[in-house]
């Protein structure tokens, strides 16, 4: 047993010192630049929404957009494997960066970055997906799996805990944004008028995500209550049902906007975001 345990012991630090290298870690920033291009492309499909345009404004209507541009299969590909290797660089940080922390602060430390790290993962299987050849359509499944959900009464209550909890999780993002507290995750930033572009960008961004995040999950808990799947649409659902507001389209347009900057600041994140 004791020798079991010693070899276990090896394994996993030949792991941390894999996800550790520096090609696997530029691997992983590559994560981060993506994830950057798909929210670009999920705000350029809702400011075109926003003018009377059409499109589907969430992930698989971003990743299809980025697979039909020249060289687009090479970029997918590229995004997956940028994907992939950043939720494997953040479960090692789950695993064994928690190792300095002791109580709260390491099972914090460890639903955080496992949760970043299964957020990435399935980005990354998305751009799998277009890059062999295949398709999704994020609101039908949501749509689909909301409806399989509500048929039972402890789906109905996971999905309110779901829509409540991306209320939540979009209060933050605006939080994040205002004080911009996000800042304490990059290191070097540049000096003067470039710094503050960077910063500037990530606190629009962030804002502009959590105003997002906050409208798909209301949609969540009213489509629960009332018992429609058809209203759980997912992002795209969200963002369109901005229009029906008073200045609608100027509202869609400014979040679409903002979600921009978010990916801008995603992929300069790739350069700065402390490893």
């Amino acid at each position: 047993m004791g020798e079991v345990g010693r070899q276990a012991k090896r394994a996993a630090g030949a792991a941390d010192d894999a996800t550790d290298s520096r090609g696997f870690v530029l691997a992983a920033r590559a994560g981060y630049v993506a994830a950057g291009l798909l929210h670009i492309m999920i705000g350029v499909i809702a400011f075109r929404v926003a003018r009377g345009g059409s499109g589907s404004a969430d992930q698989s209507g971003a990743v299809a957009a980025l697979g039909s541009s020249p060289g687009g299969t090479v970029l997918l590909w590229a995004c997956f494997l940028g994907c992939a290797a950043l939720a494997v660089f953040l479960l090692s940080d789950a695993f064994f960066g928690a190792k300095r922390l002791s109580g709260e602060e390491k099972l914090k430390h460890r639903a955080k970055t496992g949760g970043q790290a299964v957020v990435y993962g399935a980005i990354g299987v998305v751009f799998g997906t277009y890059a062999l050849g295949g398709s999704s359509d994020s609101s039908e499944s949501t749509q689909s799996i909301s409806a399989r959900l509500m048929a039972h009464p402890a789906g109905t209550v996971l999905l309110v805990a779901v829509g409540v909890g991306l209320v939540v999780a979009g209060g933050y993002f605006v939080h994040r944004g205002v004080t911009r507290t996000f800042t304490q995750n990059l290191t070097s930033l540049p000096p003067g008028t470039a710094g503050t572009a960077v910063v500037g960008l990530g606190a629009v961004g962030y804002a502009a995500k959590g105003v997002a995040l906050a409208v798909l999950g209301g949609l969540f808990v009213v489509a629960t209550l009332q018992h429609d799947p058809a209203e759980a649409t997912g992002l795209d659902g969200a963002l369109k049902s901005l229009q029906g507001q008073p200045f609608g389209a100027w509202l869609l347009g400014a979040v679409a906007l903002g979600l921009i900057c978010y990916g801008a600041f995603m992929v300069v994140r790739a350069k700065y975001q402390r490893m």
